[in-house]
């Protein structure tokens, strides 16, 4: 087996099919990370870090993953873990079928104590990936000071291989604020009293507002619930707040503080819109022991419009009967802001959730007591929840019957016009079965598979057309036309990428291939190649409208251009007709789309165009 370094080429090296090994530290590493000018403080991960020598952890590319991007600090990572001897002796695993519970682990990246080998490896690892980490004992639990403890009878003097699958990382999007409720008064250091807080409620304050003075929130910080503290703010962080004003002629103000009570707030959007307000704790920490995409999720909720009366519109403990309500996350069951707000929250927590009507019910069937354009709330209780179900040692039948459910469920959320939404299944599906968790055992079922895997390809690129992506459909309809080069549905779903990206000419190419091909459909490529014509005859009259008079003036005259000013938009709306999504099932279905017309071509480009149509092929641009 051959050996490499771990440098930038052996990272790139990653991505490809080729089993390799590589040393994650050497003497260039220290070059890689090299502190920008202006220094962080230096964390305890960064520190062990620098206990990493040459040759002390290696990695081997078992199955690569997809993508392009990596893990990254903050990012939660879930991946499955099995740890072995030199000579395959199984230590312990996540993995059911290795004496496991079945559950992959989650950490956060940067945040999560985890041992030093993967903290250095699960970053260098793509989605889907499956790698092999070959680690001496001070990368794993044998590390001085390591501070995760090991398992029971773990041999943790010795060298073992780490096999690690990377199923999923994500960002943890929520910005969250924290809201304190105190017990205080301030006085001067001489005793004079400043400020007493003789209200029978507690006064309330949120972090990162101008609510106290700067350093008495900085303290407040570290201080745990129910704690009593005495605090000396200096001067230069003695700020101005609402509580009150700064008096000048003091040097320093101690506080006498009593933290009542703090309920975690996160903005969930990040723009102050949808607020989730933490009412009760729930169990485990969080975003680890949060719901997973494709979880089953069972809460009891109570939904109130935010007028005078805060009219409560459903409640599942009278309107259901007691009953909770059962939801599956990822399949736009209900409105955006509710499961946004429930992926964030841990079995048990309760809620408060202030959400805008365009993450409620504006985009949702609305319930009749709702009326259009209003703000909600709901108080939420997460009960507990269902992992998905992990594809290892299905049968080849069981797989396929759960990704005709899943692509069923992707069909009916495109129908929905909920094309993200449509996209993570079809990629559920393709991702997991591209990474050869499927594995036929005859012909019949190899044709099965393939067909299958490229019909997911083909739905996932109609989710992107949909949503603008053409670059990024056109890629993925290259995946199948790259082991099917006449592959005419895929050649179709290109052409149309082509088409609205503004190539018109790959897109008449991939039209007559198809007819080329297959004369069964000359029908849908002439179609087609007639929508092509007039896109292209639209194009040119907005420039020709553009430049209207450019070409007129004499030598020395002065030619104005034109601009579109939307009046003559309607020429376009012709072009609005059925795009053929002949893709999304087996009875090749077709669903009514609103072509969104190409972006406008460049300057150059539009001359070119005009300059062509007008007989001045050669005409140079200086």
């Amino acid at each position: 087996m051959m050996y490499t370094k771990f440098n930038s080429s052996a990272e790139k090296s990653c991505s490809s099919s080729k089993r390799e090994m590589a040393v994650v530290a050497d003497d260039d590493h220290e070059q890689q990370v090299k502190q920008p000018e202006k220094k962080k403080p230096e964390s305890e991960d960064d520190k062990r870090r620098k206990k990493i020598v040459p040759g002390s952890l290696m990695k081997a590319i078992v199955r690569p993953g997809g993508g392009e991007s990596k893990p990254a600090e903050g990012n939660q990572v879930i991946y499955h873990c099995t740890v072995r001897t030199l000579d395959g002796v199984t230590v312990e695993s996540t993995r059911s079928e290795f004496g496991g519970k079945g559950t992959p682990i989650r950490h956060v990246v940067g945040k999560s104590k985890i041992i030093l080998g993967l903290l250095e490896g699960i970053p260098t690892m793509l989605k889907g990936e499956v790698a092999m980490f070959k680690m001496k004992p001070e990368m794993h639990y044998g590390e001085k000071d390591c501070p995760v403890a090991a398992p029971d009878n773990f041999p943790k003097d010795s060298e073992l291989h780490f096999e690690i699958e990377l199923i999923e990382f994500s960002k943890v999007k929520a910005r969250m604020l924290l809201t304190s409720l105190l017990t205080i008064s301030a006085k001067s250091a001489d005793g004079k009293v400043i400020l007493s807080w003789t209200k029978d409620e507690p006064y309330f304050f949120t972090f990162g507002k101008p609510e106290v003075p700067k350093g008495l929130e900085l303290a407040i910080a570290t201080m745990p619930r129910g704690e009593k503290a005495v605090i000396y703010v200096k001067s230069q962080y003695y700020t101005e707040s609402t509580l009150m004003p700064v008096v000048e002629g003091v040097d320093e103000v101690h506080f006498e503080v009593e933290l009542v009570h703090f309920i975690q707030v996160r903005d969930v959007l990040g723009d102050g819109r949808l607020i989730k307000r933490r009412i009760r704790d729930g169990r485990g920490e969080f975003p680890m022991d949060c719901p997973l995409q494709d979880s089953l999720l069972r809460v009891h909720y109570k939904g109130l419009l935010l007028n005078e009366e805060k009219t409560v519109f459903y409640d599942t403990r009278i309107d259901n009967n007691g009953q909770p309500l059962e939801f599956s996350s990822g399949e736009g069951l209900v409105p955006q802001g509710f499961e946004m707000s429930v992926r964030l929250m841990l079995p048990g927590e309760v809620s408060l959730v202030t959400c805008p009507p365009d993450y409620a019910y504006d985009k949702f069937e609305r319930p009749a007591n709702v009326p259009e354009g209003a703000y909600v709330q709901w108080e939420i209780e997460l009960l507990d929840f269902n992992t998905p179900k992990d594809w290892t040692g299905f049968s080849f039948r069981e797989i396929m019957d759960d990704v005709e459910k899943i692509k069923g469920t992707g069909n009916r959320l495109f129908k929905e016009e909920k094309f993200e939404l449509a996209k993570a299944k079809y990629e559920k599906a393709s991702v997991l079965r591209e990474f050869n968790h499927v594995h036929p055992q005859d012909d019949e079922e190899g044709k099965e598979f393939a067909n299958t895997r490229n019909l997911l390809h083909l739905n996932v690129a109609a989710c992107l057309l949909k949503l603008g992506e053409h670059k990024k459909s056109i890629e993925t309809c290259n995946k199948v036309l790259d082991a099917n080069p006449v592959h005419v549905k895929a050649l179709y779903r290109r052409g149309m990428a082509y088409m609205a990206s503004g190539d018109y000419e790959e897109a008449r190419a991939d039209f007559n291939k198809m007819m080329s091909i297959d004369k069964s459909s000359e029908a849908s490529a002439k179609a087609a190649l007639l929508k092509l014509k007039k896109e292209e005859q639209e194009v040119e009259r907005r420039v020709r409208k553009q430049f209207k008079g450019l070409f007129d003036k004499r030598p020395g005259e002065i030619a104005e251009v034109g601009t579109n000013d939307g009046q003559d938009d309607e020429a376009t709306s012709e072009n609005v007709e059925k795009d053929d999504l002949d893709n999304l099932d087996d009875q090749e279905e077709r669903t009514r789309q609103t072509t969104v017309p190409p972006p406008p071509p460049g300057i150059l480009s539009q001359l070119r165009k005009l300059f062509a149509s007008v007989g001045l092929n050669r005409c140079t641009i200086l």
